[in-house]
């Protein structure tokens, strides 16, 4: 819907749509049942779908079933903003028609997590006013041992079939995304701005550019550990293990020497985590279900959640780091249930009887 790119269904469950492939396929599906009687409805609610994924498109975003409840809030902000005209003065969209742009949304969602294709609803309570941007928290994480699983079996030596430079590109877009937090889009090859690229300095020291959501630029330094998989790639392809500073190419290449789109980037992380599934005991059915069901932005949220929980990295680095535009985004991966909170209060209170 919002790009070339292919979802996931995030239920492991059975139920009558559970050969839906992808948010195309879901959204056709979602159309026939709540709009087909009314050639009316299906006329708005395709306008509202197509309004949707062009703001996608702008804020380089997608596809809907990746969207967190922060996108959606961020997308209901944009359709109540001001738009300036030249021609005219400042005019705002009627309450009205953001309010059936929503509900449209709403319905769409709610559909997909009724029927098992999404296993939350991200836009829940979207048009109940600007009070909810304080409710959301993000919800899809892989276990510290589901990712301490993929790591494993992503330095490990190319799986029967695959050719041992696919892999080498495998394992380098998979450490992107684990040790960079950047969402989908922003590994996605830039020619005019010649981004992303990677700044290497005296100390061998990689940082990362980015161009992020809004067109802002996002500057992210990359932790040693996830060097030797990038260095090797490149020797792989016959690049110097650290890229010159006069080098703009991309960071990422096809099998043809081209730039590795949206849909290839988001096809090799699922990729690996897929062959994790394969690798997990038979008994651990939740942590297979789980990666079966992961995207590239269950790494982005697990990385949030190292900095800000695990590690207590200050607010303001980490949304700088994650290119959050307000804070509370980033606060609200400090968010914790009764037994982490119980945890925390032990620990800084021992009882010392």
């Amino acid at each position: 819907m919002a790009g070339p790119r292919r979802t996931f269904r995030e239920s492991g469950g059975a139920d009558e749509h559970a050969g839906i492939a992808d948010d195309a396929q879901a959204a056709k599906l979602f159309l026939r049942e709540r709009a087909s009687h009314s050639p009316h409805t299906l006329r708005a609610y395709l306008s509202e779908l197509r309004r949707l994924a062009a703001w996608c498109t702008r804020e380089r975003l997608g596809p809907f079933s990746d969207l967190t409840r922060q996108d959606l809030i961020a997308y209901r902000d944009a359709l109540q903003a001001p738009r300036h005209d030249a021609a005219g003065p400042v005019t705002r969209a009627a309450p009205a028609s953001v309010s059936r742009a929503l509900a449209a949304i709403s319905s769409l969602f709610a559909w997909w997590q009724r029927t098992g294709y999404l296993t939350v609803n991200p836009a829940e309570g979207l048009a109940a006013g600007r009070r909810a941007r304080l409710t959301w928290t993000p919800v899809r994480f892989l276990p510290a041992a589901a990712l301490a699983h993929c790591d494993a079996v992503a330095a490990g030596d190319a799986p029967a079939g695959v050719p041992p430079v696919l892999w080498m590109r495998r394992r380098a877009i998979w450490t992107l995304y684990r040790y960079g937090g950047v969402r989908l889009a922003e590994l996605v090859w830039h020619e005019e701005q010649a981004l992303p690229h990677v700044d290497v300095d005296e100390a061998r020291q990689w940082t990362l550019h980015v161009l992020g959501k809004g067109q802002r630029l996002r500057t992210i330094p990359l932790p040693s550990a996830c060097l030797p998989a990038l260095r090797a790639y490149r020797r792989a392809v016959g690049l110097p293990p650290d890229p010159p500073a006069e080098e703009r190419l991309p960071l990422i290449h096809s099998e043809r020497g081209r730039a590795l789109g949206a849909s290839g980037l988001y096809d090799e992380v699922r990729a690996v985590f897929a062959l994790v599934a394969t690798r997990v005991p038979q008994e651990d059915s939740a942590m297979r279900a789980a990666l079966e069901r992961a995207s590239t932005h269950w790494l982005r949220h697990g990385y949030a959640r190292t900095l800000v929980v695990d590690h207590g990295v200050p607010l303001p680095v980490a949304q700088a780091l994650l290119g959050h535009a307000s804070v509370q985004t980033t606060a609200a991966y400090a968010r914790t249930g009764q037994a982490e909170a119980r945890a925390f209060v032990e620990g800084s209170f021992p009882d010392n009887d």
